[in-house]
């Protein structure tokens, strides 16, 4: 325990900086895309559309130690009528990378990222339809770690390999 304690205190005197440290550098509306088909019709229609809402995630590395994780959401409300809306929003951050063991940078992308940005991409999906006219749509929260293992387990059950290997 002693040689322990004196390599990081080592590794830490001479300036090596070996800890795991991910953070959030920017995050912004990267596309966004309002239509509203039928206006001023809609406004008329008696009946409640039904809600469709779709999301995807995408990560693609910028840089050395920088990953852009984008949450794409896609939502369409249909009346009998017509399509009352459609919007689709790609929200992305920057992150910063340093030290992460490669086992849990997919885990990071795919669960973690995701939940730490979707709270400003509902308020940004919310207040576009505000915008259009029509009363804001505030999606549940999502368990996107929920998720991530239940995509794991099923490509592990397909391909027989953990999830985040090669």
């Amino acid at each position: 325990m002693a040689d322990e304690t004196d390599h990081i205190t080592t590794n830490l005197a001479n300036g090596a900086d070996t800890a795991p440290q991910i953070a959030l550098i920017s995050q912004y509306v990267k596309d966004l895309s309002f239509e509203n088909p039928n206006a001023p019709a809609v406004y008329q229609w008696q009946d409640q559309p039904q809600i469709d809402v779709q999301f995807n995630i995408g990560a693609e590395k910028v840089g050395e130690e920088v990953l852009e994780i984008a949450l794409k959401i896609e939502v369409k409300a249909v009346a009998p009528q017509g399509t009352a809306f459609a919007v689709e929003l790609l929200y992305a951050a920057i992150f910063g990378m340093r030290n992460v063991p490669e086992d849990q940078i997919q885990p990071f992308m795919l669960a973690e990222a995701p939940r730490l940005i979707f709270p400003f991409a509902r308020r940004v999906l919310a207040d576009a339809i505000r915008d259009g006219g029509f009363p804001p749509l505030l999606l549940d929260p999502i368990d996107f770690g929920a998720l991530y293992l239940q995509q794991a387990q099923q490509m592990e059950v397909t391909t027989g390999e953990p999830a985040g290997h090669a």
